[in-house]
């Protein structure tokens, strides 16, 4: 069977195949119900885009791409990348644009990555995630011309345009949640330092404590559930241990759950556990967690549309997502009455 072409979607749809190409590569020319009957029709006859084809006649490369720095042990199991990765998906799909998806090992491999794929036409733009402090990827970027969207809080000092939500606020709606119940004591598992947006939090976490008169601090871990008990056991080994503790994640917070009860320690009776980022293994386990809750679907889909919109050489903005709203659960309660 020969491989459908713009020519047989343009005669099953009775248009021209120069709107057949407005409406699969997302440009302006057609109307949205003819854009959305003809990648219909794309889609029953199997239609893909050539993209080595169009890359050698120096037009678009007809993808995008994504490189995530981490372990792929750990990526596997966290239930963040996995929506953000189904949002890019579910948006792409539309047109039926493919996601080029890599790991590197370190930045400078990822670097290297994006230096191929622009010299070679590879991908049209790439999305950037795990924003560092001094991000090196970013100016590299900007010299090559490669469109790009960042997930995350933007860099007032570059061009390249973020979709990102306010983790001060969220950390602050949970510290002063977790106040009004009665804690004076509260820890936060933190992700890696370098990483902008535990910089944030820590930040605004710091700030938080302050301002309510509340003692507390930071302990850095990994994302892994081997970081996030290990970090558990050693708060609840100090002296004062914290009555509550947030993580930066569902999977350090499910296995600091897990690490309290191993010690003797009864959440929420004895420590209030609230996770960053919902998923369903906050409701999995016993008690079901309080968490920061937010559309990291749709949080990807607008991250892509950014993305088509910036490859299109359209002007992209900023987008700022709500803010995480926090889910109370089983989790949390007010201290005990010696521990406040």
């Amino acid at each position: 069977m020969k491989r459908p072409t713009m020519a047989d979607i343009a005669e099953r749809a009775g248009v021209t195949k120069a709107a057949v190409s407005f409406a699969l590569n997302g440009r302006p020319g057609v109307s949205e119900p003819t854009r959305r009957r003809i990648r219909a029709i794309a889609q029953e006859l199997g239609w893909q885009p050539n993209s080595a084809a169009r890359a050698l006649s120096g037009g678009t490369a007809g993808a995008f791409g994504l490189v995530i720095d981490r372990p792929a042990r750990t990526l596997g199991l966290e239930p963040f990348f996995m929506q953000l990765i189904s949002g890019i998906q579910s948006e792409l799909t539309a047109d039926a644009t493919p996601l080029l998806l890599t790991m590197a090992e370190d930045r400078t491999t990822e670097i290297a990555l994006y230096r191929s794929w622009s010299a070679r036409h590879r991908v049209d733009g790439v999305f950037l995630v795990d924003l560092r402090v001094d991000d090196a990827r970013l100016p590299v970027l900007e010299q090559l011309g490669l469109p790009a969207v960042l997930i995350g809080a933007p860099d007032g000092r570059r061009t390249l345009p973020a979709v990102w939500s306010d983790d001060a606020a969220a950390v602050t709606t949970v510290v002063r949640h977790l106040a009004g119940l009665g804690h004076r004591r509260i820890a936060r598992v933190g992700g890696p330092a370098p990483l902008r947006h535990t910089a944030i939090r820590t930040a605004a976490f710091d700030a938080a404590l302050r301002a309510g008169g509340l003692t507390g601090g930071t302990v850095e871990a990994d994302y892994s559930g081997e970081g996030g008990a290990a970090a558990t056991r050693a708060l609840l080994a100090t002296a004062r241990p914290p009555t509550a503790i947030l993580y930066d994640n569902d999977v350090m917070a499910v296995s600091g759950l897990t690490a309290a009860h191993s010690l003797g320690v009864r959440v929420p009776a004895e420590l209030s556990v609230v996770a960053w980022d919902d998923s369903a293994l906050c409701e999995l386990v016993d008690p079901p967690l309080t968490a920061l809750s937010r559309d990291i679907v749709g949080y990807g889909a607008r991250a892509a549309r950014m993305l088509r919109e910036a490859a299109d050489g359209r002007t992209v903005a900023d987008q700022e997502d709500p803010a995480p709203r926090l889910t109370p659960r089983g989790s949390v309660a007010p201290p005990p009455a010696t521990g406040a």
